[in-house]
């Protein structure tokens, strides 16, 4: 039996630290057409939907192509946002893709959407990453994950976990990446529970799932995520750059369409430019692909 999967991007027009950070322009189009135009490159879902909360990104994104929901405003956060416009899908699996990822790498999707395509099916499934440097295990920004030996999420923490006691080589440490994929079950469940104790104190709501026994895969990924939460986030390197269009330049999905092979060639020329200068900016390492 085959699953129906709906990926539902989030996105919602204020911003704390990047004012109307979905609408800021990229390479001639908004910051979430790029993620809404990643988001169809996979390969297991079924549709794709925008969950916006005003009209203005409605309008900035319907030439595009975008498929897109208004969903009310009194909603508080992106995963509520989900949750409204689920009810309305005729989706077993629903994926929760952040509007402020426009480099997210497709495969990473699929993985966590391959997670759910099991028997028995996982309520919840998400990405983790081996941790390679140590600096960042400090960084509260960076949520770390410990696993049981099946691959399912113990604890979500800002802190390091686990505490290497005595001897660091031995220790290995994983980074959470913010894409979940559930049942239409769990979801549903998850947005009538309350805040739970731990994720209060941690400020991860993933930790409702847990502290109310359900289950997260976690499949491990060689891709990272980069979201964009501040104007700084807009400055990254060429070098970056580079290894980004490379990584797209690898996909069989360019190599079956024409347009893509075209500009994969005009995003590499990008990259050798944007090393001769020292004013590169993301859109120079922003790869302009057409869904």
């Amino acid at each position: 039996m085959k699953h129906k999967v709906a990926i539902v991007i989030p996105a919602r027009l204020r911003s704390t630290r990047l004012p109307e950070k979905m609408l800021a322009d990229l390479a001639g189009k908004p910051l979430v057409v790029h993620t809404y135009q990643r988001a169809k490159q996979a390969k297991l879902a079924d549709t794709v939907v925008l969950a916006v909360d005003d009209k203005k990104i409605l309008e900035a994104v319907s030439p595009f192509g975008c498929e897109v929901r208004l969903t009310p405003k009194r909603l508080k956060s992106g995963s509520d946002r989900v949750a409204f416009l689920a009810a309305e899908l005729n989706a077993e699996i629903i994926v929760n893709v952040q509007g402020d990822e426009p480099l997210i790498h497709p495969k990473m999707i699929d993985q966590v959407i391959a997670q759910m395509l099991v028997s028995p099916m996982p309520d919840c499934a998400t990405l983790v990453k081996v941790i390679r440097d140590n600096t960042l295990l400090n960084n509260p920004s960076v949520v770390k994950v410990v696993l049981d030996k099946d691959g399912y999420a113990l604890y979500f923490s800002r802190s390091a976990i686990p505490y290497p006691r005595h001897v660091m080589a031995h220790a290995k440490f994983y980074k959470h990446i913010g894409i979940y994929a559930y049942t239409r079950k769990t979801l549903h469940a998850f947005s009538r529970l309350r805040p739970s104790r731990l994720e209060q104190i941690e400020g991860l709501e993933q930790l409702r799932l847990l502290e109310n026994g359900y289950a997260i895969k976690c499949a491990l990924t060689t891709h990272d995520s980069q979201a964009v939460d501040t104007a700084e986030d807009l400055k990254k390197s060429p070098r970056a750059h580079k290894q980004k269009c490379a990584i797209i330049f690898q996909s069989p999905f360019v190599f079956s369409n024409p347009l893509l092979i075209f500009s994969t060639h005009i995003c590499a020329l990008s990259s050798v430019r944007a090393t001769m200068t020292t004013r590169s900016t993301f859109q120079n390492r922003l790869c302009n692909m057409q869904s």
